[in-house]
């Protein structure tokens, strides 16, 4: 039988595939919607399990319960630490300052300065704003560090101010962003992998057992002309721990039961999930413990109605 030509896989649209700058995503993208609402959430990844659902497919003869792998992310609430206003300029978009709530944890001091006294400006010229949350680590017994990221809303300038400020210094949490049998969009940083060679970056084949060399690397870099090697030939690198983007995951279930989700022992690598948790349909990008941030879809795709029969603790 004669072998299937593949000289390479994995998609050029990546590059360069180097290490991601912090362990967090950054994000460039976000949904129109139209009500004021926020448009992300944030999670930590605990681990997976498999669930037993039945689809209400109206188009479907027969509905039958369906088995499905699924991803558990514990949500504590986030705080909002602030808003940030931006203003549009023919250089770019311009930063121009922000309010802080007077509400802060003391943990935020691990991760920045605050400030002795907070004087707030009112800023009345800006064409954006964003809402600066934090996490609260310390509410699952994973870290003392919070971890900081803006997140955008939805709505005229006029309603996403009054929203903002309506939310400075409280707690948001899970159900009020998400709701179930929805999809999302999750961002994350992968797994890290270090520096690998080409046969498992990119997955060519050996070479034959009579070619000269090496035998895991590709048999030429390419024509003499033009004389550099190209950016598509696959060489050793950095795999892993780069940002990546999911789109249109359902979201299963969003509860606070722990009870129905922690096995006796805790899940693996992770503990006892203790605060709000969701369900997420297949895998996610990331280790555990990593943070995980959760978007309102991009891409229009209507979620399947899904009923929740059985949960593997």
């Amino acid at each position: 039988m004669g072998r299937a030509h593949k000289p390479k896989a994995g998609s050029m649209q990546y590059w360069p595939r180097k290490r991601a700058k912090r362990i967090y995503p950054r994000l460039r993208a976000w949904a129109n919607l139209d009500t004021t609402a926020l448009l992300g959430f944030l999670g930590y990844k605990a681990g997976m399990t498999h669930v037993q659902v039945q689809e209400n497919n109206p188009v479907a003869k027969q509905t039958k319960l369906k088995s499905y792998a699924c991803t558990i992310l514990e949500c504590p609430p986030l705080k909002v630490l602030g808003i940030k206003f931006y203003k549009n300029t023919l250089y770019g978009i311009k930063n121009l300052g922000q309010i802080t709530s007077e509400n802060l944890d003391k943990e935020l001091k691990r991760k920045i300065n605050l400030p002795k006294k907070i004087n707030n400006k009112e800023i009345n010229d800006f064409d954006d704003l964003k809402l600066i949350v934090y996490t609260q680590p310390k509410l699952i017994s994973l870290k003392k560090k919070p971890e900081i990221i803006e997140l955008a809303l939805s709505g005229s300038k006029e309603d996403k101010l009054n929203y903002a400020k309506n939310l400075l210094g409280k707690e948001i949490k899970i159900n009020d962003v998400f709701k179930a049998n929805q999809n999302i969009d999750v961002h994350a940083v992968t797994k890290g992998k270090g520096f690998q060679g080409p046969v498992k970056r990119f997955g060519i084949d050996l070479k034959g057992h009579k070619s000269e060399k090496k035998r895991r690397a590709p048999g030429n870099l390419g024509s003499w002309t033009p004389k550099k090697i190209l950016f598509t030939v696959p060489q050793a690198g950095q795999l892993g721990f780069q940002t990546r983007t999911e789109f249109n995951k359902t979201i299963l279930k969003i509860s606070s039961n722990v009870d129905e989700i922690n096995p006796k022992p805790g899940l693996e690598h992770y503990g006892f999930i203790k605060n709000d948790y969701v369900l997420v349909k297949g895998s996610v990008p990331g280790a555990r413990k990593r943070l995980i941030v959760l978007t309102q879809p991009t891409r229009k795709n209507t979620a399947l109605p899904m009923e929740l029969k059985f949960i593997k603790k």
